[in-house]
This record gives structure tokens, sequence and C-alpha cells, in this order.
């Protein structure tokens, strides 16, 4: 028999403190382990029971199955830890870290945010995301109560009730055949229930960047799936038509996040958290500037496009993260060899074909110093970071890459490896190709910038020589 739970009741060691939370469809208790004594060192603790009665939706109880199997598969800063389940032959629960602090919530009682402040947090969320995805599971339920922050700044991403596991049973595509997700935030292919593409999930927090930034939802609250079809066809008025102190950078991101088409929005969580945080190597398009929604005729043909039909299922969340890559090329453009620059052209080329979704960072690094005054301009008085940039270019034009997959960067640091590798790691690099002019005594003795790269990045690198051989490290 299930025992009722209340305040002082120990359920498999854990013994009930405080309910702090009724939701719709369960309760969360704040618990302590009865088996650690010093309860000043315990790790607070929270456990989630799903609300059980003869009134309640079905797929709170197929949802609490799912959260179930999914969160022990987690790990990382962007989720909670998990602790234990109990399972429905007895007292069904999930046992978590408990998260310090506000949902995003309390934020949208202050919107419309700062153009940077909805950035930012954007490009954090979209990172979490990216995580996410990388663990092969798509969230299909990222709107604000579902987003946390920690202390040290990480977002934390909350209720897989809804999500997919590319490795696990889908059991609500097996069981249910409406729309799933919270209205406000559903992508029209989870209209269509379509749950494998990752890019759902980057459709719903191109709602909440929208709400931050102008105070009002894209798409309206709609509660029937006659409303929620609508989004097939019918585009949102853009958000700087609501509030002109938004940038078109951010509106270009923006209304990119909410095209119909997922194929049209970013390729990757990544790809969007490195557009949040690089404004200025946004391409503008059409879009940064458009002030009214899409004229009669467009929708029109929308319209007929999505009456009656069923979207065609896409890839899953693991492929389409293989075929969106990150590749950075640091380029050392002080070495002036065109052959090694030629090498690592064809090996960036050879790279970027594998993966039709991949984005190219040209990276260089302006050596600045540890101590004392940096030079700014060459002995021709032309500024050196522009300089810089127009070599990048330069190098990067035989690639022929659209505007949107490739950016220009050049870092200011006293050490170039560092600077590479960190940028890497902000920026969730899958790839690095680094050039290598082979080996000299003070390169042995010192160790060059390619092999520090290669002893420190998370990610592969590929070292290339002034031969034109790639070494994968």
């Amino acid at each position: 028999m299930t025992q009722r739970a209340a305040p002082g009741v120990v359920i498999d060691g854990f013994r009930l403190e405080e309910k702090v939370h009724v939701g719709g469809m369960a309760t969360l208790w704040r618990v302590v382990r009865t088996d650690i004594e010093d309860g000043a060192a315990q790790t607070p603790l929270l456990m989630k029971m799903p609300i059980l009665g003869d009134n309640n939706d079905p797929t709170a109880i197929v949802g609490f199955e799912v959260e179930q199997m999914i969160m022990p598969k987690l790990s990382g800063v962007h989720v909670p830890h998990f602790v234990a389940s109990g399972d429905f032959t007895g007292h069904p629960y999930i046992v978590m870290e408990q998260i310090a602090g506000q949902s995003l919530r309390s934020r949208f009682d202050a919107s419309p945010l700062p153009p940077d402040e909805v950035a930012a947090v954007g490009a954090k969320v979209a990172t979490a995301l990216h995580d996410l995805h990388r663990q092969h599971v798509i969230h299909h339920d990222i709107k604000p109560s579902n987003i946390m922050f920690r202390a040290s700044g990480e977002a934390i991403l909350i209720d897989f009730g809804l999500s997919r596991h590319d490795k696990l049973p889908d059991l609500l595509a097996e069981e249910f055949r409406l729309p799933l997700g919270t209205a406000p935030y559903m992508s029209p292919e989870q209209v269509l229930n379509i749950r494998n593409d990752p890019r759902s999930d980057l459709f719903a927090l191109g709602v909440l960047m929208y709400h931050l930034s102008t105070g009002a939802r894209p798409l309206g609250n709609p509660t029937s799936v006659r409303g929620l079809r609508r989004r097939l066809y019918r585009d949102a008025i853009p958000p700087r038509a609501l509030n002109q102190k938004i940038p078109p950078w951010l509106q270009e991101i923006i209304m990119r996040c909410l095209t119909v088409d997922p194929a049209q929005r970013y390729d990757s969580a990544a790809q969007l958290a490195f557009d949040l945080q690089h404004p200025d190597q946004v391409p503008l398009t059409a879009r940064a500037q458009k002030m009214h929604r899409d004229g009669f005729g467009t929708v029109v043909k929308r319209w007929f496009r999505a009456a009656g039909t069923q979207a065609t299922p896409q890839q899953s969340a693991t492929e389409q993260l293989s075929q969106s890559p990150i590749v950075v090329a640091a380029i050392d453009l002080a070495q002036g060899s065109e052959a090694l620059a030629e090498s690592l052209r064809m090996t960036a080329r050879r790279i970027l074909q594998t993966a039709p979704g991949a984005r190219l960072a040209c990276v260089t690094v302006q050596k600045t110093n540890r101590i004392g005054m940096d030079v700014t301009v060459d002995k021709d008085g032309r500024n050196l970071h522009v300089k810089h940039l127009v070599g990048l270019k330069h190098w990067a034009h035989a690639l022929n890459m659209p505007a949107d997959k490739i950016t220009y960067h050049v870092l200011e640091a006293p050490d170039p490896a560092t600077a590479i590798v960190d940028y890497a790691r902000v920026n969730d690099v899958d790839h690095i190709v680094i050039g290598s002019r082979g080996s000299s005594t003070l390169r042995r003795y010192l160790g060059s910038v390619s092999s520090q790269v290669v002893a420190q990045a998370d990610c592969t690198v590929t070292v290339v020589k002034s031969t034109g051989a790639g070494n994968q490290q």
C-alpha cells in the first residue's frame, strides 16, 4: 500500500521535510537522507512525486516514467544531479539535487529586457541545450519555469517528462497522438507529432527570447489543436515592430529560430549560442529589418502546404549534431607560408565537406605583451587588428562559404595556445585545425603552439604540416 506523503514520513531512506511546490502533475518535497546523521553535510535534495488520482491526465504518469528513464542517463552542470527513484509498484518518486535560486520565469516580469541581457540569457540556455542534445536528449518543453541558473551562472534544464532520448523507447509517441508540449513554446513539427528533431528546442528558445525582448509572446497561447496549427503557416510580428530598441542582429537571430521549417533555423544549439556571443559576426538578411508579417500570398502558400499534411520525420538528435559541428581554423598570419596556408585550406575544406551543417570560425592570435605597452599599428601605420581580419578573410576566400556559415576572430592574448583553447572551450568547438611549420630547436625546447593545443584542447585537433599532410589527434 502506498504511504501517504507527509512531513516526517520516510520513503526508501529519504525523510520528507517540507512540501515546497505543488504543480499540475507533481509535488516537490525537500528531503534528507536518513543514513547520514550530519544534516549540515548533506547535499540539499528534492523528491518529486506524481499526483495520482481518477481525474489525472494519463500523460502525467507516462511522462513521469519517461523522466525516470532519462534522468539517470544525464550528467554535467546543466541538469540536476540524479540521486534515486522509486517505481509505481511501491511509491513513485525521483530524488535529485535541489537547485538554489529562482527559475527564468521571474525575469519575465521585468520584460522587455535590454538586448545584451536577452542575448546573455539566450546563450546560456543554448549552451545547456547543446550539452543535453549531445547526450541524445531533446527536451520538448523549454519554457521559463523549466530553466534555472546555478550560482556560478550556468543554465540548468529541469523537468524531462516530455523529453525524447535517442537510445530509449519514446513512450509518449507510442501511447499518444495529440501534440505534446506547452502551447506558446511548441514548434511546428511538435504540432505534427515529430519528436526527433533537436531544432524544436531552438524554436522554443526563440519564443523565450522574443518574449524577453518585447514583453509579448510571438504566437500567443492557443488552446486547441486548430490554434496550434496556425504556426504551420502564420509567422510572428517582427520583434522590432514592438520594440524598436531591439538591434537588427537580435531580430535576425530570433526570427531565424522561429522559422516554420526547422531546416532554416540554426543547425545546432551551439551555433545559436555562438551568434548570441558574437553579435558583430551575425550576417544580416532581410528579416533583420523586417517590420511586418509575411504577406497574404506567402501565408496562403504555406497554408496549402500545411493543410492535411504530416511532416516527414527528421534525423535523430545525434545525427543532426554530427552533421553540424563548429570547426576552428587557427591561422598564424605571421608565418608567411602560402604552402602551409593552402594545406590548412585543403584540410578545412575536407572536414567541412563531411558535415553539411558545419560552421567555420577563422581564428588568429595577435600577441600582446604581458608587461608593457602593446603595438597596435604596423610599420606602415595600419591597425593590426583590422589587418589581421583582412588576412583571415583573404585566407578563407577560396573556400567560398555562405556568409552565415563562416566568422572571423582576432584574439588578443600573450599566449596563443591558451587563447585558442579557451576560445574553443567557451564556444563549444568540435574540431580545431591548426598549422605547424615543423620542428626546430626552440620549438622542441618550448613546445610549439600546435602541440600545446593538442595537449590542452577538449575537442578533436588536426595538425597540418606545410606538406599538406594532416595528423589528427
